[in-house]
């Protein structure tokens, strides 16, 4: 799975029981997001004036060594990536956001990921909801279980992320994620490995049985929905929902015409206000029809 990543952190309920504590995760991980936005914001505008340069000093002690390292270019990320990987002794985590990983992809990635189980790391994977649909991925993620890793999917509100050995860890630093910064100050370490396991409890378990798209939408499309309910209110593009969903933009707007019939909205517009007047984040319309 983080070899996987190499190649890939470079490119482009109601009233159920839970609900609220449900909710409240959702919140919590939702301002943790922005938190990591802003400091992704400024990681980018740094990188943007070229590389700091690292002080040196004999006796390391607080804001003595800034933990940030730039690294510019594909192949040197992936370089970078995988040497740290390499040297992972105890844990590593990935987030890949962005919807299904081409298939040579995967099958490039798995003698990595049993290699590193064999050798007694453990490994735990996000993905996003989409990639339950996509049958390469399922074969992927089916093998990679198979060597003891674990995968879960959550519908949305990530960007990629590795981290190593709670020591390490990589984030994008520029919107085409041409620049990564190699993150390891430990209160920022810490701060993504607990972001990532604030997601990774609200994800759900990657299914293997039923395999049927029918059968997994009744799990997740809800899910997916209410993240575009939250977007559209938002007043994002589709293309742009689409994007931060991992869907093709086909199957978003089959998703869009479904919430306008759901909400007898004649157009996209008044399906946004109909949405936000309802209060759609705190109430989303029970809806589980499959892609």
């Amino acid at each position: 799975m983080a070899y996987e990543a190499a190649g890939h952190l470079a490119r482009s309920s109601g009233d159920a029981p839970g609900a609220t504590l449900a909710s409240s995760q959702g919140a919590t991980l939702l301002r943790l997001a922005e938190t990591l936005a802003e400091l992704s914001r400024i990681l980018v505008s740094e990188a943007a004036s070229g590389p700091r340069p690292v002080r040196q000093t004999s006796s390391p002690g607080p804001h003595t060594d800034p933990g940030f390292t730039y690294v510019h270019g594909l192949p040197e990320i992936g370089a970078a990536i995988q040497s740290v990987v390499d040297g992972a002794r105890k844990e590593i985590l990935t987030a890949q956001p962005d919807g299904p990983r081409p298939s040579a992809v995967l099958d490039k990635a798995l003698d990595g990921v049993r290699e590193q189980i064999d050798a007694g790391v453990f490994m735990r994977t996000l993905y996003q909801h989409s990639t339950r649909f996509d049958e390469p991925t399922k074969e992927y993620v089916r093998a990679v279980a198979g060597y003891g890793g674990q995968v879960r999917t959550l519908a949305e509100f990530f960007d990629r992320l590795i981290v190593v050995d709670q020591r390490t860890a990589f984030i994008p630093a520029s919107a085409d994620r041409t620049v990564v910064v190699v993150v390891t100050e430990p209160a920022v370490v810490r701060f993504l490995t607990d972001m990532f396991e604030r997601a990774w409890d609200r994800a759900e378990p990657y299914p293997f049985l039923p395999v049927r798209a029918a059968d997994a939408a009744t799990e997740v499309v809800p899910d997916m929905r209410e993240a575009i309910c939250k977007l559209l209110i938002e007043g994002r593009s589709d293309r742009e929902i689409a994007r931060r969903l991992g869907l093709s933009l086909r199957t978003l707007q089959s998703h869009i015409a479904r919430l306008k019939d759901a909400y007898s909205a004649q157009h996209r517009l008044q399906l946004g206000y109909l949405m936000a007047r309802a209060e759609i984040s705190e109430n989303p319309v029970e809806t589980s029809q499959p892609l």
